[in-house]
């Protein structure tokens, strides 16, 4: 059988390069050359800390659930997918029997298979390789104007559309709404995208690093807040009981939650989208002020929306790449991605073709 060279991590903190099977695509499969892969925050809780809360690495893994490469193989079967394409890689493969996909809500599936994923023995495998054989119905095809790197961006931007979703479930459309996004990462940037596209009347963005900021305001945000460099700089949205209409919470971070709480009108709505370990909430003030709060995982069918921006060029995620390196300097490439000073959406670029961001 073929091998391709992936990324694999053998425990906390052991990266290698190593060689992986490439099997030939049976029926509804496709074999893709992987050409450019996001490293995501989840891949750095893996290979700093060896998982993520209760999440363990038990066994060897290939991270990466961002990617997007050109197909090379197609099986029998497959007749909307070619030779060549560019294609963005869903990492979701959920079962489509358990009572979640069934109600329509597969990125609950009670057996989902997410690659890169540690949550299951044996490991899901991930997308960090030159090759990867992968479920043909996982593959959304762009047109060659699109860059591997902006292609892979779509399911960090799959996740924010799913979070806009949310807003506007439990809040209304988002237009003509002043909108805080606080943590601005790759999935607040996406998330001031999101807002701007759908018409935000006026955009805050805070986080403890410049340099993110300065890509978030790249992104659409009409204003920029350093809270350690300016802490009276949400001051004016935090009049009157709060002046902001929604909040996308995407630190995590229980001083950004009680800022952003403080900032939202009585009956304001707050989406978390960021996760990290047991978070204090300021309850008293939310439910003082009578704050709509939702949750906001994964995404389903706004990973086919996500492609849709950026083939059409909608939403160009573009500038939240602020590096990107070979496979084979993937512990620098790692290393780069966990100093939020200096990068925000850092990538690897693989095996058959020289990508440009």
């Amino acid at each position: 059988m073929t091998q391709t060279r992936c990324v694999r991590l053998n425990g906390q903190d052991d990266l290698s390069i190593a060689a992986t099977d490439l099997p030939a695509p049976d029926r509804g499969q496709v074999r893709v050359a992987v050409l450019a892969g996001g490293i995501c925050g989840s891949d750095l809780h893996y290979w700093q800390e060896g998982g993520i809360g209760t999440i363990r690495v038990r066994e060897p893994i290939i991270l990466g659930h961002e990617a997007a490469g050109r197909i090379r193989a197609v099986g029998s079967d497959v007749t909307h997918l070619r030779v060549g394409q560019l294609v963005a890689m869903n990492p979701s493969h959920p079962c489509g029997t358990c009572d979640f996909c069934k109600a329509g809500l597969p990125h609950h599936c009670m057996a989902m298979r997410f690659k890169g994923s540690a949550m299951y023995l044996p490991h899901e495998q991930g997308m960090f390789r030159d090759g990867i054989t992968i479920g043909a119905a996982q593959c959304h095809p762009l047109p060659d104007t699109v860059t591997p790197g902006a292609a892979a961006c779509a399911e960090p931007l799959a996740v924010c559309l799913h979070a806009a979703n949310r807003a506007e479930a439990i809040a209304g459309p988002l237009a003509g709404k002043t909108v805080l996004v606080t943590g601005a990462g790759p999935i607040g940037a996406l998330c001031v995208a999101v807002a701007r596209l759908r018409g935000a009347a006026t955009i805050i963005v805070t986080d403890i690093q410049d340099a993110t900021l300065a890509v978030a305001r790249r992104m659409g945000a009409d204003h920029a807040v350093n809270p350690v460099a300016d802490p009276d700089g949400l001051a004016e949205w935090q009049q009157d009981k709060g002046r902001v209409d929604l909040v996308f919470e995407c630190s995590a971070a229980a001083s950004a939650i009680r800022d952003a709480v403080a900032c939202l009108r009585p009956l304001g709505a707050l989406v978390q989208v960021g996760v990290a370990g047991p978070t204090p909430l300021p309850l008293n003030l939310m439910v003082g002020k009578e704050i709509l709060f939702a949750g906001s995982h994964r995404f389903d069918t706004e990973f086919a929306d996500a492609v849709g921006l950026i083939g059409t060029g909608a939403i160009d995620p573009r500038p939240i790449i602020t590096a990107t390196f070979p496979m084979s300097d993937a512990e620098t490439a790692f290393r780069t991605a966990a100093d939020r000073a200096r990068s925000v959406k850092v990538q690897l670029s693989f095996a058959e073709e020289e990508t440009k961001s």
